[in-house]
């Protein structure tokens, strides 16, 4: 919470004069292809985790992810869930894909093999060109943002954003080797006792458009984003989460509301002690009192940490979640941490929403707020 327990504020965020809207989603998980499986998981608070059998992990220290059975592949799942999106004359609009690099380039440093990847992606879905983006847990949900603004200001009126990380040896190795990965198998964000995330699969695709582009009903208005950086550090997070409030003040800014109009918040919760501790501090300083009496979870203790695609699952799971008016729950939980005094979602439940938000976090102080509103 900010000095005398206020909320942190900004001047009003510059929108542009058109609103933005979600004409379509597509999403593939652990719980296999569509957003209804997904839905089904996170409003039951059944966890998608079971023991890798894509590739070896005998070694590591932890044995379990969120990951779909066989070994899907990246591109036809990308070009699946784009395809599955479009359902308009696809010329001149463009795809703003997030993901984590080549998958047959893993550990290529030339980002130029990413930009041709995207540019491939969007060749085979009959797009207009493509814009990579490999930032971290913020991949997503920056493609999404920057798509917001130019359809606000009238510079598209449409984008499609897409995303995907499939489990792979290089990052469960990275990770395990780094003592990250939960060892006892379970995502546990907020909670006392929280040993760290798991990896997730994650492939999804939105359409992002200008109101009355497409003349059919939208799934959801996105009613504001934020982004600020703070540099705090390589990988922790500022103890005071003052960056993360920044984003949230902006998205609000943006979207004309207050923090009492929020009726549930997707949290990044990683389930690390440190990063949760900065996300509680950073919704106390952003929504002032009323941080401690909306709705909080994070599905990442169902679906995993999808990495460069975790935000867009979130944004889907989120818009689900709004329409549905079914709330996610924050599973593994073991008990109240004092670190993390929030209002979190322990059982199955259902609201009434209007308005949501998904927050992320990405190493080297990246942080991003997206606020979704019912059509």
């Amino acid at each position: 919470m900010s000095a005398g327990g206020t909320a942190v504020r900004a001047g009003r965020t510059r929108r542009g004069p058109r609103e933005v809207v979600v004409g379509a989603m597509s999403v593939f998980s652990a719980f296999g292809a569509g957003v209804e499986p997904l839905l089904a998981a996170v409003s039951a608070g059944t966890p998608g985790f079971a023991p890798v059998e894509r590739f070896d992990v005998g070694t590591r220290r932890a044995k379990v992810a969120a990951a779909a059975p066989g070994s899907p592949d990246l591109v036809r799942e990308l070009v699946r869930a784009v395809d599955e999106v479009c359902d308009f004359e696809r010329d001149g609009t463009r795809l703003f894909l997030a993901l984590h690099g080549d998958p047959a380039l893993a550990r290529s440093p030339e980002t130029a093999r990413t930009d041709a990847f995207a540019q491939r992606i969007a060749a085979e879905c009959g797009l207009a060109g493509a814009r990579a983006y490999t930032s971290a847990c913020v991949a997503a949900s920056t493609a999404v943002a920057d798509a917001a603004a130019l359809i606000a200001h009238g510079r598209a009126d449409r984008v499609v954003v897409a995303a995907g990380y499939l489990v792979e040896p290089d990052q469960y190795a990275l990770f395990d080797a780094g003592r990250a990965l939960a060892a006892d198998g379970q995502v546990r964000p907020f909670s006392t006792g929280r040993g760290g995330l798991l990896l997730g699969d994650a492939v999804g695709a939105v359409v992002l458009e200008a109101a009355g582009t497409s003349g059919s009903e939208p799934l959801a208005r996105l009613a504001g984003w934020g982004r600020a950086g703070d540099a705090y550090h390589v990988c922790k997070p500022r103890p005071d989460g003052l960056g993360l409030a920044r984003a949230i003040t902006d998205a609000l800014d943006r979207a004309g509301l207050r923090p009492t109009d929020i009726g549930y918040v997707n949290a990044h919760g990683s389930g690390t002690k440190q990063s949760d501790a900065a996300e509680t501090a950073a919704l106390y300083a952003a929504l002032g009192d009323a941080a401690d009496k909306i709705p909080v979870s994070s599905t990442k203790s169902i679906h995993g940490q999808a990495l460069e695609a975790g935000a867009l699952l979130e944004l889907i799971v989120t818009i689900a979640a709004l329409r549905a008016g079914r709330l996610p729950v924050n599973a593994g939980f073991l008990g109240a941490d004092d670190d993390c005094r929030l209002d979190l979602v322990l059982e199955p439940a259902a609201a009434a929403l209007t308005h949501a938000l998904t927050l992320n976090v990405a190493f080297g102080g990246a942080n991003t707020a997206l606020l979704v509103g019912a059509p």
